[in-house]
Formats: structure tokens, sequence, C-alpha cells
């Protein structure tokens, strides 16, 4: 059985761009957050595309979902927080520390055509996954030929 898969020049744009400015936004953020703390580690992020949904999964491992915290405003999705340096013994001859902590910070710039109540969060295993409901006018709809 052949798949077909559907290819949307505009989709694909718009997925560059959010891309873009995530990286920019993590770099330079805007305006009403020059408060954002100097970032220590940035951590790793999936973002994916469903027909219902927009869907962000970073990589959390050591932070305590209490050190998290998830903003949205003005079609800015804002996550921070800290992972905290483990507490080492007097005596332990440290040989190497490949593991980053302290602040970090990533921003996601939203389409206006979102379902802003609705989203919802979840933490498990040291993964944050982010759920982003599209809004009915935005899912495709097929229109029947008469």
């Amino acid at each position: 059985m052949t798949r077909m898969i559907r290819f949307s020049p505009s989709n694909e744009l718009r997925r560059l761009q959010r891309e873009i400015d995530s990286v920019f936004d993590s770099m330079y953020p805007a305006d009403g957050d020059r408060e954002a703390p100097a970032t220590g580690w940035t951590p790793r992020v999936d973002l994916s595309e469903t027909e219902d949904a927009y869907h962000i999964h970073l990589d959390l491992p050591g932070v305590d979902k209490d050190d998290v915290d998830i903003n949205l405003q003005d079609g800015t999705l804002t996550i921070r927080g800290e992972r905290k340096e483990e507490a080492r013994d007097e005596g332990t001859n440290t040989v190497r520390v490949e593991r980053s902590f302290g602040q970090f910070f990533r921003s996601f710039t939203l389409p206006q055509t979102i379902k802003q109540d609705d989203i919802r969060a979840t933490y498990e295993n040291g993964v944050l996954a982010v759920e982003v409901p599209k809004a009915e006018e935005t899912k495709p709809r097929r229109i029947e030929i008469s």
C-alpha cells in the first residue's frame, strides 16, 4: 500500500521561521523580557505538528518540575528554569564534570490560531511535554467536488 505524503511549502516555511525565531529568541530576549536569566545551558528540544496540535518536548534531566516555569505572553511561549548543581562531598576529588548546570531559557513564537486556554504541559522521566492545540479554523478540511 502506497502512502501519500503531503508537502506544503508554506508549512515548511512557517516551521523554518519558528526554528529561526527560537534561536534568536533564546539569544536575544524580547524587550518585555530584559530580565531573562543568563543561560547556563540549553535543553534539547523536539518540535512537531499534528493535525490537531503543536508539540514541544524538552529534555530536562535532573531538573525538578518545581524549578520549571512556563508562560504565554503576546504569542510567545517561554520556558525557563534551573538545573541545580549537586553538592559534592569535601573529601571527593572530582576528576571530570561534563554535565551543565544553571539556568536555562527557551522561547517559541506561536501562531495566533491556537487555543491558548487549552495548552497543557506534563513532565515525566526528565522530559517536559507541552501540547498547544490548534483552533478549529486552522485544521485542514477536505472539500468534496460536486
